[in-house]
């Protein structure tokens, strides 16, 4: 079984968030399981020296964009025993960033003919194209469109994972034909709600549709999770599933990870305390082992559940905590946590912006790690709290309710709260905190928390079946 993905980003060529953790694991993931996996993304002007000088050059060929005819560069590297190939082509992607220009719709329509039109010119036919998120959702609408009548596309299925529904890729009717290149006939497929919605296109005509979750799959079919989407994906109820993301679990380890200040294990993770410590020193709050430390890494948005955080942080700086912010987002929440930090400085750290070093050294150092999101597809953070032995408090929602059980009933490996209320948030903070102090039973919860299994091998697995049933149909 070949399988290639086909994305807007992938670590390490390229980040912004989830999609390139899941690209850069999965697919090894995969192949250790025997399945031929390649990955296919463009080539952006971000690209560090160092992985540009491992480039080979493939082939270069003409792809259709509209009535256009526009350069094609493929270019080659292997990592971790995966080929990728990267899209080259300057007036798309030398640019600053990887999205959120004018004309991202021709870009990454641009780059979903080429993904199709260059396979014949690559010694890798595939079974199977998994798609993912708007960028890419083009891909199975131009398959059928315009390939399904020449032999060599005649069999290739197509998955489209949905990481995120909020972004949809909506655009104006007007970029249908000329940008596109889709005529009046061909638009019904990415028409939706009187504008262009690609993400609406991927879902109608991909063989399979995942999402990163099962409790995301069943979400979005509400209005109030699926952003205007939750009638098709009604209709196509039949073809969705959610499997849950996975972690690398050899890039985030606490027993060998160079970032943290010292490396320890479930079996001996006294090793710990030394990281809260150092974190505290690096923060600039008192080193003290006896009070909890609250982790958070999230991007500072409405939707991942800072109005409830911040509507309660007087009520849970009363439960004598400390708070280490690491984030960047909306001006409001930078503003708020900033002044809180500066009017707390012994109790809440805040750093702006995302440092990979030190999101690492505070789900090491942090007792505790709060995500009440409004919604969460997967959500990867709270995997990797688990992996280092952070407690995740979180609201159960997608992949959070999935991952996450409260530990009231002593089996768990977090803390929960179900209702959208920063009451039932700070509640639950306060059971962790009551939990904290109990010094034997917290143990307890930590071996739990970092020997749960959130490698990608239980994701992978369920991927295999899902692309062995979609072929055999």
């Amino acid at each position: 079984m070949k399988v290639l993905f086909a994305a807007s980003e992938a670590y390490p060529f390229a980040m912004s968030g989830g999609l390139a953790d899941v690209m850069g694991a999965l697919p090894k993931a995969l192949r250790k399981r025997f399945v031929g996996c390649r990955v296919m993304l463009p080539l952006y002007e971000g690209l560090s020296d160092e992985l540009r000088s491992t480039l080979k050059f493939v082939t270069s060929i003409s792809v259709p964009v509209s009535w256009r005819q526009q350069y094609c560069g493929v270019f080659e590297a292997h990592i971790d025993g995966v080929i990728y190939y990267l899209i080259d082509n300057e007036y798309y992607f030398k640019r600053n960033g990887l999205y959120g220009h004018y004309d991202d719709a021709e870009r990454f329509a641009f780059f979903s003919r080429a993904v199709i039109e260059v396979l014949p010119h690559l010694d890798f036919k595939p079974d199977v194209i998994h798609c993912n998120d708007w960028q890419t959702a083009l891909v199975p609408v131009y398959l059928d469109m315009f390939y399904r009548n020449n032999e060599f596309y005649r069999d290739i299925k197509t998955v489209f994972t949905i990481h995120n529904i909020q972004y949809q890729g909506k655009y104006g009717k007007e970029l249908m034909g000329d940008v596109l290149g889709l005529d009046t006939g061909k638009a019904q497929s990415v028409e939706y709600d009187g504008c262009v919605n690609l993400m609406k296109g991927g879902i109608e005509c991909a063989n399979r549709v995942t999402t990163v979750s099962p409790t995301y799959a069943n979400e979005i079919l509400n209005p109030w999770f699926s952003h205007g989407l939750d009638s098709i994906l009604c209709d196509r109820r039949w073809k969705t599933s959610g499997i849950i993301n996975g972690i690398d679990t050899e890039v985030y380890n606490p027993e060998t990870d160079t970032h943290i200040f010292e490396n320890y294990s479930s079996d001996d993770f006294s090793g710990k305390s030394k990281n809260k410590q150092q974190l505290q020193k690096l923060m600039g709050l008192p080193e003290d082992k006896d009070i909890p430390l609250i982790g958070m890494v999230t991007r500072l948005v409405s939707h991942k559940g800072l109005d409830l955080v911040k509507y309660a942080f007087e009520k849970l700086l009363d439960l004598n905590v400390q708070i280490v912010i690491l984030g960047s987002g909306e001006w409001e929440f930078e503003t708020f946590f900033h002044n809180m930090a500066q009017g707390h400085p012994d109790k809440v750290a805040l750093r702006l912006g995302f440092v990979p070093h030190l999101a690492h050294k505070i789900y090491a150092g942090s007792d505790m790690f709060l995500m009440p999101s409004k919604s969460e597809p997967c959500g990867l953070s709270q995997l990797l709290a688990l992996r280092y032995g952070s407690i995740p408090i979180v609201r159960e929602t997608g992949g959070l309710a999935d991952t996450i059980i409260d530990s009231g009933d002593g089996k768990g490996n977090g803390f929960t709260f179900k209702s959208y209320n920063a009451d039932d948030m700070a509640y639950a903070v306060e059971r962790a905190v009551k939990g904290y102090h109990n010094k034997e039973g917290w143990e307890i919860l930590v071996k739990r928390a970092m020997e749960c299994d959130n490698s990608w091998s239980r994701s992978a697995n369920e991927y295999i079946k899902l692309y062995k049933q979609l072929l055999k149909d």
